[in-house]
């Protein structure tokens, strides 16, 4: 059986166990459903409103999406969606001046009358009369329709879900679900009949009403069972081949991750496809880890070496590369939301704040910082520093912001501009960003309602968003700094007091000139409004929040309620904090998550691999939360390593990491990519080495901070926007306006034409130094040798064109041509009026393949 107990979750990896659940007095002493119970018409049996009358309504439909649980209900009826409301539902059907339930005459309540007549009930038949639902509500109304919240609430301590695992053999092969409630008084009954079920792939196995299973395709997903609070995933397997799982090849799994990945495949037999070539996973590891492409001597000297070690000491050597640092700021910069749009008028240099942001983070991703501590630097900051007074935070950060300063906002304690956005200001909006960027959860829809897919209620959601109603943005000072504030404003002259746009040049103009200039700043209180405010010395209202599936926080015996949230973060208990980083790192490196979508950790959303998951977010804990060890560990596997070729068992595998998966380059990456495929030799070393005109070092997506790239470009691409902290905020669809920018761009074709840092233009200067048209570009093949040429020089030789084609084939694809394709690239470069332009037309073409613009 699987145990389902409130509070506990299967991304917490322990809280999961086979076997029934032991009871010392009568294990076997189970209910039978109420389906059997209530069967017959003469039932004396008064049915809980709790435990059936609510939960038959969910299994009915009747407060779903598209009935009476909708936002505004259906016929004038709305009860809370899923049932999450028992009071609410409760009063809902008593109204006065309807006869949804109609004690005095109960066989004329609407929820009788109704839901039997097709003809009179808009949602159609939903139970025969004389059928046991008919007598669940029936008995429930004879028996005065009672429910009173104070008693009659239990708590669900398990949902048992039998059987734990199934495993088809071939399709069409059916079982049944049974799912067992456990209640805190003892009571255990059979809730099959009450149930709702859902499928997360119908393709593998559908699920009927009645927890009926049918086996349908070969590959694994997961059922899911909703009863009161509980949401139980079965896991659901069918082998490939039979025969392959019964006698499974020798496997090497030279990591753990190795082992736990073949593990899960052996039982659906699947075989692993073979190990990457050098020049793949060169490619692979430079653009996944650094963003960068390997320069074409790189991907020489790599290949020439004979070492066994290699591949594990070129990860260590990007790891200390600036692209590393760079490219993985940028995507912390995505999971927490740095945007400059909304953070207009938090620093009065435009564009400084993101910039801080990335620069605060990018100096702790490259000192590799612990994970825990960089978070600690933004969930608990303050725009001071410890004792600082307003006057002195403003001339730290006036020395900072000047024109020519050699001083960075990286130096500060911790980065207080996650909490100074203009979109984060609410303690609901905090909560659901906050759940989004740290925890990997979505909890937006307990914002109105329970949860459809997960434990979380209304009531969860609100004690959650208590911890975040203390932060305050003050654009004068803090309460007991305007005094401070008052003073800087009056020595810049500003006349009416107030720092706004139409005194913006005047205060940029102060801060050039050496003077210290205002600003906003982030503080937290947590001084609670006592019912009386003339008794100064009474006792503070008892104020509690509670954090996510866990423990009651009083909120009056600490200062900062995010120091608790931090602690609670850093716990090795937390089942979200460590396991949604690495979740979200294994999710970059193969294209899908453990747990996928990387931002979706739920209950009904179960990792693909949950020992697998477990291993990674128990070793980053133990690493003392090391960056660089959830890399090393991920990167090193030869689960990592494996080809993208299938074969003919791993084909069709898209979850379970027995091949690598094809994926588009992201937005930065395949930028940075054009322009260094293109460039010189010189300017190529120079992006990998410095982040200067580099889009991966990029502060916000906000299109007036370029640093060299097209805002189009990265648009077309799919960037970040960076609006809700969902990590669906960046696009990795690739589309028809990617191809087109590719091939037809007027940006593209200047990068292939430029002049001094372009690689055409080095050739052109190697071999025809003077190759330049009249009016100063270079000639292009359609152009011809006309007499507006100044050209002089000698034209490359046969070894020096296979040697240009195969430099080409290594700056744009990382690997050296085919013998045909080199063949057919010479005759090519034979066929144009000069090799060069021939040169040029090869570069394009490659940059064109889907070999260029996929990771593989």
């Amino acid at each position: 059986m699987i145990r389902w107990q409130l509070g506990l979750m299967l991304l917490a990896g322990t809280c999961w166990c086979l076997g029934a659940v032991a009871r010392a007095d009568n294990p076997n002493n189970v209910l039978p459903s109420v389906a059997e119970r209530f069967a017959s018409e003469d039932v004396s049996e008064v049915p809980s409103f709790q435990r059936h009358v609510v939960p038959l309504f969910g299994r009915l439909g009747c407060n779903g999406r598209a009935c009476h649980g909708s936002f505004q209900g259906r016929g004038g009826f709305r009860l809370s969606l899923f049932g999450y409301d028992f009071q609410a539902d409760y009063e809902a059907l008593l109204d006065p001046s309807s006869t949804r339930v109609d004690r005095e005459h109960p066989l004329e309540s609407l929820i009788l009358v109704k839901p039997t007549n097709a003809d009179e009930h808009e949602g159609g038949l939903r139970y025969e009369k004389g059928s046991w639902q008919y007598h669940v509500f029936r008995r429930w109304i004879e028996a005065g329709a009672k429910f009173d919240p104070a008693k009659d609430v239990q708590k669900l301590v398990a949902l048992e879900v039998t059987p734990s695992e199934i495993i088809f053999h071939k399709k069409g092969d059916k079982f049944s679900l049974r799912a067992v409630a456990v209640w805190e008084d003892g009571t255990r009954e059979d809730v099959t009949p009450l149930c709702r079920f859902q499928s997360n792939d119908s393709q593998i196995a559908e699920i009927d009403e009645n927890g009926q299973v049918t086996g349908g395709d070969p590959g694994d997903t997961h059922l899911v069972v909703f009863y009161d609070k509980a949401v139980v995933p079965v896991p659901i397997m069918r082998a490939v081949s039979e025969s392959l799982a019964r006698n499974y090849p020798n496997v090497p799994t030279p990591t753990k991750i190795d082992e736990l990945v073949v593990a899960k495949l052996r039982k659906l037999g699947v075989v692993p496809s073979e190990l990457c070539s050098d020049a793949e996973f060169l490619r692979r590891v430079s653009l996944d880890l650094t963003g960068t492409l390997p320069l074409a001597e790189e991907v020489e000297q790599f290949l020439a070496d004979p070492s066994p070690d290699k591949r594990a000491r070129k990860i260590d050597e990007l790891l200390e590369s600036p692209g590393y640092a760079a490219w993985w700021t940028t995507k912390l910069c995505d999971f927490t939301g740095n945007n400059e749009t909304e953070l207009v008028n938090v620093l009065p240099v435009r564009g400084a704040a993101s910039q801080a942001w990335y620069d605060w983070i990018f100096q702790r991703v490259k000192d590799n910082v612990p994970y825990d501590e960089l978070v600690a630097g933004i969930v608990t900051a303050t725009s001071r520093a410890g004792n600082e007074s307003y006057y002195e935070f403003c001339k730290e950060l006036s020395d900072i912001l000047r024109p020519g300063s050699n001083r960075s906002f990286a130096e500060r304690p911790s980065m207080p501009f996650y909490w100074a956005r203009r979109n984060f200001r609410q303690p609901p909006e905090r909560a659901i960003s906050f759940a989004y960027a740290f925890l990997g959860v979505r909890i937006e829809c307990a914002q109105c309602h329970k949860h459809p897919f997960d434990q979380w209620s209304k009531h969860d959601f609100e004690e959650f968003a208590k911890f975040f109603g203390g932060v305050r943005l003050a654009n004068q000072g803090a309460p007991g700094s305007r005094s401070d504030y008052a003073k800087i404003v009056e020595a810049l002259g500003i006349k009416d007091g107030r720092v706004n746009n139409q005194n913006r040049n005047q205060i940029l103009d102060a801060l050039r000139d050496g003077k210290v200039i205002p600003f906003a700043e982030v503080y937290v209180t947590n001084r609670p409004v006592n019912a009386n405010r003339r008794q100064r010395d009474a006792a503070p209202p008892a104020r509690t929040a509670t954090l996510l599936g866990g423990e009651v926080v009083d909120l009056n015996a600490i200062e900062d309620p995010r120091q608790a949230l931090m602690n609670w973060l850093r716990s090795p208990d937390n089942p979200y904090f460590a396991r949604a980083f690495v979740n979200r790192v294994w999710a970059h490196y193969f294209g899908v998550g453990i747990v996928e979508p990387p931002d979706d950790h739920s209950l009904a959303n179960p990792p693909s691999n949950a020992a697998l998951l477990d291993y990674l977010t128990q070793g980053f804990i133990r690493s003392g939360f090391d960056m660089k060890w959830v890399h090393r560990e991920i990167l090193n596997s030869r689960t990592y390593q494996l080809s993208w070729q299938p074969n003919e068992t791993n084909q069709h595998d898209k979850r379970n990491f027995a091949r690598a998966y094809l994926r588009r380059l992201p937005a930065e990456v395949a930028i940075d990519a054009i322009r260094m495929a293109t460039a010189s030799d010189s300017e190529a070393a120079r992006m990998k080495r410095e982040l200067d005109g580099r889009a991966i070092a990029m502060a916000s997506p906000d299109p007036r901070q370029r640093n060299g790239a097209s805002s189009y470009a990265l648009t077309v691409f799919g960037r970040s926007t960076r609006e809700s902290n969902c990590d669906c905020d960046r696009s990795m669809t690739p589309s028809l306006l990617q191809t087109i920018y590719l091939q037809n761009d007027s940006e593209v074709l200047a990068l292939l034409d430029r002049r001094q840092s372009g690689w055409i233009d080095q050739i052109t200067r190697q071999f025809q130094p003077n190759a330049r048209t009249a009016n100063g570009g270079r000639r292009r093949a359609d152009e011809g040798a006309d007499s507006s040429t100044t050209a002089s020089g000698s034209q490359p030789s046969d070894v020096q064109v296979e040697e240009l084609v195969r430099k080409a084939y290594l700056r744009t694809v990382s690997r050296l041509p085919t013998n045909d394709e080199l063949k057919r690239a010479k005759e090519h470069l034979d066929a144009c009026g000069s090799p060069i332009e021939g040169l040029a037309d090869l570069l394009w073409a490659l940059i064109n393949t889907k070999e260029f613009i996929v990771n593989h």
